[in-house]
């Protein structure tokens, strides 16, 4: 029997990416989104079920799960890979943009996760896969909600996979860099008309961001790296997806002087 993974986010970006790539690789797919009635393509594709899921909605999880465990026979693989990007100045961030980041990227995380585990101790079997960002492990200026989350993400994940092990769950972060989905330039911003204190540093930053020739990763190689993950028949945790991701874990491992000293210099801008 074919496997099948369930998917969130799954509309565009990596989560469209990765429904195309697993269902190509003949697996069952339950690709979830907030609007599946906007969707085209993943409809056309016979071992893909599109159906409604928006992670912030608690009670819509069960059901959900239980369609797509009667459609398939079981899930194999939780993909949770939904995401909300806020950037700019912490002190500007409203209570709303603060609650919306956690909502998505840790509480839909986490809810989704417990709603699955009695399908998957029930197998006694199964694979959490959260899609976490090189912004677990690094961080920029400006986008101290974003990072919170996905250090939140890592650290959930990382104590996770020791108490699921045993009952032979596993659980697996994937650590995307800079990604070609448009992800950083649709974010959220932070702001407020009233407090101009942060505005140079702010457009500093920008400029900085917009000035690096980073190649970034396609949604289809991160997906790649998703099925790595999915498929290895190992215990291995983390999954670095991208060249930039990489490169900025060496620097990251080189000591916590050398890193801080690094970022300084690239990313944090000067004279504002």
């Amino acid at each position: 029997m074919n496997k099948t993974i369930l998917i969130t986010g799954a509309s565009a970006g990596i989560g469209k990416a990765a429904a195309q790539y697993f269902a190509a690789k003949s697996w069952n797919v339950i690709a979830t989104m907030r609007s599946p009635e906007k969707e085209t393509e993943l409809t056309t594709l016979n071992n893909v079920f599109v159906t409604r899921l928006d992670v912030q909605e608690k009670e819509s999880m069960q059901p959900v799960i239980a369609e797509g465990i009667k459609r398939f026979g079981k899930i194999d693989v939780l993909l949770n890979n939904a995401g909300y990007g806020l950037f700019g100045p912490f002190e500007l961030a409203t209570d709303a943009q603060i609650k919306q980041q956690f909502d998505v990227n840790v509480f839909g995380v986490m809810n989704l996760t417990k709603a699955i585990l009695p399908h998957f101790r029930a197998n006694k079997a199964g694979t959490v896969i959260n899609v976490s960002s090189i912004g677990g492990r690094i961080t920029y200026p400006i986008v101290s909600m974003y990072h919170a989350t996905k250090f939140a993400v890592e650290g959930f994940s990382e104590s996770l996979a020791y108490e699921l092990a045993a009952l032979n769950i596993k659980v697996k972060l994937v650590e995307p860099g800079a990604i070609a989905t448009g992800f950083d330039t649709a974010a959220n911003f932070t702001g407020n008309p009233e407090i101009t204190d942060y505005d140079a540093f702010v457009q500093g930053f920008l400029n900085l961001w917009g000035s690096k020739t980073m190649e970034r990763t396609t949604a289809t190689q991160v997906a790649e790296v998703i099925y790595e993950a999915a498929t290895d028949g190992t215990s291995r945790l983390r999954y670095l997806a991208g060249q930039d991701a990489k490169a900025f874990m060496q620097v990251r491992m080189s000591g916590e002087e050398g890193y801080h000293a690094y970022m300084q210099e690239h990313w944090v801008p000067k004279n504002v």
